[in-house]
């Protein structure tokens, strides 16, 4: 990872954001962090964009009865829970069943 200064980041800016794209840049002030510089790219792999979309009008009180709806369901025994790495485990496995051609 690359390190600038402020000041540098300043002067360099349309170089650091061509450095970006290959490596984050770190930004410090005063020899202290400050920020980071990223590609959109790898912010897409992060929960940056969760920050700044826009949710649909009725998605949180969605997201609270969805949440609500699953815990009275575990609580009651209608539902168990997955163990983290047999859940991830499915979904790996329906994103290759997905991505394999259609047989012809």
């Amino acid at each position: 990872m690359k390190t600038v200064s402020a000041r540098e980041a300043k002067t360099r800016f349309g170089e650091l954001l061509d450095t970006m794209q290959r490596e984050p840049v770190l930004v410090t002030k005063n020899n202290r962090p400050v920020g980071i510089m990223i590609s959109i790219k790898d912010a897409s792999d992060t929960l940056i964009p969760e920050l700044f979309m826009e949710k649909e009008n009725g998605y949180e009180e969605w997201f609270a009865a969805k949440v609500t709806a699953s815990l009275d369901a575990v609580n009651t025994g209608t539902e168990t829970l997955t163990e983290h790495d047999q859940a991830m485990d499915r979904v790996w496995e329906r994103v290759v069943a997905r991505a394999k051609p259609a047989p012809r």
